[in-house]
């Protein structure tokens, strides 16, 4: 990558100001399509568990133990836990399959 960083910054900030600007210039009017509303709500909470999961899966010295952490999490968390509750399960799954492996 030999060149002028000064270029890529620009090239870079230019590119993420279009991405914010654009769709406030562009669409005026309120969003009245079902599926373009439901799609726009969930975009959060896709984009934090995109950027999550990997982190689950590399956060630990095994990937089976954090794996496991990962699904006991999910299995308190449907079943009604706390935040507290599933961290705290989690972390104890992961700390006895870490003794395990």
């Amino acid at each position: 990558m030999s060149g002028n960083i000064y270029i890529y910054i620009l090239v870079m900030a230019t590119v993420t100001y279009l991405i914010r600007v654009l769709p406030l210039t562009l669409i005026r009017k309120e969003i009245k399509s079902p599926f373009i509303r439901s799609f726009l709500y969930y975009v959060p909470y896709v984009t934090l568990s995109v950027m999550t999961f990997p982190a689950i899966l590399s956060a630990t010295k095994s990937t089976l133990s954090a794996l496991f952490g990962f699904v006991v999490a999910i299995a308190v968390a449907i079943k009604g836990g706390s935040l507290i509750k599933v961290s705290a399960m989690s972390c104890v799954a992961v700390f006895v399959i870490e003794l395990i492996v």
